[in-house]
C-alpha cells in the first residue's frame, strides 16, 4: 500500500472505507511530518486535539465527506482552540473567542485540523518572507520561496504533510503559491465562501479557498465550505452544488489566452508551458484563441491603491487595547498606539498602511482611490466582454517559477509584480484556479484558468481534464 502521507484525500477516504487504515493512523502519519517540518510551513500544531478528534471519528459509525482527513489552516483564519497570529508579532499568542465559519464547516465535514500555517504578515506579500516568524521554504528547492501569502498552506500540501489546506486569496495568495509549489489552488467567486473569522486585509478582495494535490481533492474541500453565512453579509447563496469533475474531454470548449498576460515579462519557460497546455486543450477537443483585455495592464497599479486603502482601515483595530500585543511604558494614549503598532507591525505592513492612508486622505481620494475604483469597473467590463466570446480564460499563474529566498525582499515593486497575472481576477471578483502545467529546472509552473462568476464547476471540469492529460503529479524531493 502507498505510504499514508502520500495518499490524496480521495484515496485516503477510500482506504478508510475499505478498512485499510484509520483516521488516527492518517493523523499520526501527518503529524510525524508536520512536527519535523524542515519547510517551516507551520506556526502552530494541535497534536492532542487532532488525535482526539481522529479517535472520535473512528469510533463513530457516521462518515461525513472528509471524515478523518488531516487538514491545515492558514493562520489568518480564526481558531478558538489554537493560536491565530496572521503571521504578525502584534497578535503573537492570540487565541480568538470563536472559529471561522469555513473552518467550522470543514470540521463538520469530518476534516481534522492539525495546525496553522505560516503566511506573509496580514497576507501582505508574495513569498511568505514577510512572516514575523521566519520564511517558509519551497519543498522543491529549500533555497527558494514557496510564494505567498499562503506559502505555508501551499508548501505543506506539496511536501505531503497534509493532503488539504485552506488559504486566503486577496490578489493571488492562493493561486500564486500553488503555482510555485506545484499544487492545485482555487480562489472561488467573491462571496462563495464566508469571510467570517478571516482576519481582514482588503475586504472587497479577500476570499478563502482550498489548496490540494488534485483537482478532485480541491473540489471535495470546496463542497464543504461554500454557501451563504448569516455572519457574512457578502456571502452568496450557492446556485448549484460543487461537483466532483470526472470528464476527460473538452469538446466544444472555447478557451481564450489573455494576450496581455502571456507576453513581455513572462519567463520563456513559463510561456512555453502555457502554450503547450493550450495545445493540450485543442487535443482534447477544445478551441483556443487569443483574447485581449486592455484594462488588465492597469490592474497592478489599481490593486495597489485599493488593497492598501482597505488595509489602512481594517488594521486600525490593532491598537493594543482590546487584544493582541501592547507596548509597555507609554506615557500617553497616543504614544501607546504609536509604539504598539511600531513594535507589532513589520515593514511591509507599515508600507501598505501608509500608502493606503495617503490614498484616502482629503485632497487625494478623488485622484487616487476613486480613480482606481473606476479602473476596476473597466476590468470587470473587459472580462464580461471576453466571456461573450469564450467559456474560460487561460494565462500563466505566475510570470516566473519560484525565485530565490531574499532575491526580492529589498525591491517591493519586483515583489508586487509576482502577482501581475492573478490580480485582474481578484479585482473582478471572478473564480480562478491554478494547476501544475510543467517544470523548468526542476521547479513547477502553474497554469491559471478563470471563468465568469459561479462557474466553479466548469473550471473544475476543465482543470481535471487537463490534469489527467498532463499527468504531472510528481513529488518534490525529500530534504536531506
Amino acid at each position: 500500500m502507498t505510504a499514508l502521507h502520500e495518499l490524496t484525500a480521495e484515496a485516503a477516504i477510500r482506504a478508510i472505507e475499505a478498512g485499510e487504515t484509520s483516521s488516527l493512523e492518517l493523523v499520526d502519519a501527518a503529524l510525524e511530518r508536520v512536527t519535523s517540518d524542515p519547510w517551516h510551513a507551520f506556526l502552530a500544531v494541535d497534536e492532542d486535539g487532532a488525535r482526539e478528534r481522529a479517535r472520535a471519528i473512528d469510533a463513530n459509525g457516521e462518515r461525513p465527506p472528509l471524515a478523518g482527513i488531516p487538514v491545515a489552516i492558514k493562520d489568518a483564519l480564526s481558531t478558538r482552540d489554537l493560536t491565530t497570529t496572521a503571521g504578525s508579532r502584534i497578535l503573537e499568542g492570540f487565541r480568538p473567542v470563536y472559529t471561522a465559519t469555513c473552518v467550522e464547516r470543514l470540521e463538520r465535514a469530518g476534516g481534522i485540523i492539525v495546525g496553522k500555517t505560516n503566511m506573509d504578515e496580514f497576507a501582505m506579500g508574495s513569498s511568505t518572507e514577510n512572516s514575523a516568524y521566519g520564511p517558509t521554504r519551497n519543498p522543491w528547492a529549500l533555497d527558494r520561496v514557496p510564494g505567498g501569502s499562503s506559502g505555508g498552506a501551499a508548501a505543506c500540501v506539496a511536501a505531503r504533510q497534509v493532503p488539504l489546506s485552506l488559504g486566503s486569496d486577496t490578489g493571488g495568495s492562493i493561486r500564486q503559491p500553488a503555482a510555485l509549489c506545484g499544487c492545485v489552488g482555487i480562489k472561488p467567486t467573491y462571496g462563495a465562501v464566508s469571510r467570517s473569522g478571516l482576519i481582514a486585509f482588503a475586504s472587497s478582495l479577500d476570499q478563502v479557498g482550498p489548496l490540494a494535490r488534485t483537482v478532485r481533492d480541491a473540489a471535495l474541500t470546496l463542497q464543504a465550505i461554500v454557501g451563504r453565512d448569516p455572519l457574512d453579509t457578502t456571502s452568496l447563496e450557492w446556485r448549484e452544488p460543487i461537483e466532483l469533475p470526472a470528464g476527460e474531454r473538452l469538446d466544444g470548449l472555447r478557451v481564450g489566452i489573455i494576450s496581455e498576460l502571456n507576453g513581455e515579462g513572462i519567463e520563456a519557460s513559463v510561456r512555453g508551458a502555457v502554450d503547450s497546455a493550450a495545445a493540450t486543450v485543442e487535443s482534447l477537443g477544445g478551441a483556443v484563441e487569443q483574447v485581449s483585455l486592455p484594462s488588465v495592464e492597469h490592474s497592478l497599479s489599481t490593486y495597489y491603491l485599493i488593497a492598501p486603502a482597505e488595509c489602512s482601515a481594517n488594521l486600525a483595530r490593532f491598537d493594543g487595547i482590546r487584544y493582541g500585543r501592547a507596548a509597555e511604558g507609554a506615557d500617553s494614549l497616543l504614544e501607546h498606539y504609536e509604539r504598539t503598532r511600531d513594535e507589532g507591525f513589520g515593514s511591509e505592513v507599515k508600507r501598505r498602511i501608509m500608502l493606503g492612508t495617503f490614498a484616502l486622505a482629503s485632497g487625494y481620494y478623488d485622484a487616487y482611490y476613486l480613480r482606481a475604483q473606476k479602473v476596476r469597473t473597466l476590468v470587470v467590463e473587459d472580462f464580461a466582454r471576453a466571456f461573450e466570446r469564450v467559456d474560460v480564460l487561460m494565462s500563466p499563474t505566475s510570470p516566473t517559477t519560484a525565485f530565490p529566498l531574499g532575491e526580492r525582499t529589498d525591491d517591493p515593486l519586483s515583489m508586487y509584480l509576482s502577482d501581475v497575472c492573478t490580480i485582474p481576477m481578484s479585482l473582478a471578483g471572478l473564480p480562478a484556479l491554478s494547476i501544475p502545467c510543467g517544470f523548468a529546472d526542476g521547479l513547477p509552473i502553474g497554469l491559471q484558468l478563470a471563468g465568469p462568476a459561479y462557474s466553479e464547476n466548469r473550471l473544475l471540469g476543465v482543470a481535471h481534464a487537463l490534469e489527467q492529460a498532463l499527468a504531472l503529479d510528481q513529488a518534490p524531493p525529500e530534504p536531506a
